[in-house]
């Protein structure tokens, strides 16, 4: 994400070895930044959704089929499911259940018998409203109209708007989405398009996410738009805009060959089979980005690069968010920090800025900021908070400083290659790093992370 979640205006161990592959690498609890959020008993492998929107009414009907595992011997479990998407039948292994209830965004499903740890467990639920987004501290997010369509953008809890989950960010899990619509409008999801047909003036979009993705990265974009192809090589890109903004968007978005480029140079291979942007025909406030997929708003496709840096920051978070996902929410660093200094080496490579420069300015604007967050553990009120941006990506910047530019463009592939497609945290990081390091980063972490006041400008030699 740019900067806060977006709206429209009106595992591992850190040990040696080889990528990680397995998606429940790290033994999760309830995060206490969301404490509402994310359930135990079970493990999600997949999620094969069912969708049919009718973009007028805003009315969706749903059938979510969720293969899971017991983790603990089960008699009853719950699901995120938002109070305005009502179930109206649920099964369990094929045998209906006649005990459910919802309440206050959860789904507390209980079984006719108990299934015992590490049993198959194959949920289906139907349900139904009108999906509209989940208010809360950061914002409405989630599922929201557009003025001819829709836009999903859930980071962190708004995936329950729109279909039954797990959301938590370490509940990675294989997707199936298949959207039925009205034939005029383009849909986009995550994952490939596998198949696409159309009867009575409906069109079926069918998209396969084999990757393991987290619940909040799950997306349907939705609206009349014509579908670009961009490039080829090193990774298909394509694009999804509106007709009108075909000039703006080849003048705005003429680089992103080249990001990706200079993306897979540095952080390793693109982590997903192809990369679409979807540009809307409404203003957005901030882009934000899915797994796969980013979305802008009409706003940054003006014919200029004034929004290349947003671009360039939401294609990084195809490696450092939606590859590699936080396993908590108070190391959102992980992410953003990640992300933001993506945009500064971009400038330095097309020649707009120095990354040295771009740290300069600013520390200068965090020295003259409350500094009053600590990076490691900012509180959920400040997890988007643009000084945890910023701050973070001075931290990768001292950091390179600290190890040298070998050791530190040596960890970043080794970063990406260790964690593909699981989930991590500051601790990984944090241990992966000594091994790059010719002295000893216990300090410089401490006084980084964990401490308030503002570390020295780090300057590279």
């Amino acid at each position: 994400m740019a900067r806060k979640p977006a709206k429209k205006t009106a595992g591992g161990n850190g040990g040696v070895g080889g990528p990680v592959t397995g998606t429940h690498s790290i033994v999760r609890g309830i995060d206490p930044y969301l404490p509402n959020n994310g359930n135990t008993g079970y493990r999600v492998s997949r999620y094969d959704l069912e969708i049919d929107y009718k973009v007028p009414s805003n009315r969706l009907t749903g059938r979510a089929t969720i293969t899971a595992t017991t983790t603990v011997p089960l008699t009853r479990f719950c699901l995120d499911l938002a109070d305005t998407m009502k179930p109206t039948k649920v099964s369990v292994n094929g045998r209906r259940v006649a005990r459910f209830a919802q309440r206050r965004g959860k789904l507390e499903i209980t079984l006719p018998g108990e299934l015992p740890a590490g049993a198959a467990m194959t949920v289906g639920i139907r349900y139904g409203g009108p999906p509209g987004p989940i208010r809360g501290q950061w914002g409405e997010v989630g599922w929201e109209e557009l003025t001819d369509g829709v836009l999903v953008a859930s980071q962190p809890n708004g995936a329950s708007s729109w279909f039954p989950c797990d959301d938590h960010p370490a509940s990675k899990a294989s997707y199936r989405l298949a959207i039925t619509t009205d034939s005029p409008y383009h849909v986009v999801s995550n994952g490939v398009l596998v198949a696409r047909s159309t009867s009575a003036g409906h069109t079926t979009w069918v998209f396969e996410q084999a990757a393991p993705m987290a619940t909040y990265l799950a997306t349907i974009q939705i609206g009349q738009y014509e579908y670009l192809k961009i490039a080829d090589k090193p990774t298909p890109i394509r694009a999804a805009i509106p007709a009108r903004l075909r000039g703006e968007f080849a003048r705005s978005f003429d680089r992103q060959e080249q990001i990706m480029r200079a993306f897979t140079h540095w952080f390793g291979p693109y982590p997903f089979p192809q990369y679409t942007v979807v540009v809307t025909d409404d203003t957005l406030e901030i882009p934000i980005e899915a797994q796969g997929v980013s979305t802008f708003g009409a706003n940054h496709c003006n014919g200029s690069h004034d929004s290349e840096r947003l671009i360039a920051h939401e294609l990084a978070h195809q490696w450092f968010g939606n590859s590699l996902t936080l396993t908590r929410w108070k190391d959102i660093w992980l992410h953003e920090g990640f992300a933001c200094y993506s945009e500064w080496l971009w400038a330095q490579e097309c020649g707009s800025g120095t990354t040295q420069g771009m740290a300069a300015r600013y520390y200068r604007r965090l020295a003259s900021s409350p500094q009053d967050i600590v990076l490691g553990d900012p509180g959920p009120a400040d997890m988007f908070d643009d000084r945890v941006y910023k701050r973070g990506a001075l931290t990768l910047h001292a950091l390179r400083v600290e190890i040298g530019d070998a050791n530190f463009f040596a960890l970043l592939q080794d970063w990406t290659a260790r964690y593909w497609h699981t989930s991590v945290s500051t601790e990984n990081l944090v241990s992966l790093a000594s091994a790059f390091s010719p002295h000893p980063l216990r300090d410089f972490w401490q006084r980084w992370l964990y401490e308030k006041p503002l570390p020295p400008l780090p300057v590279l030699p």
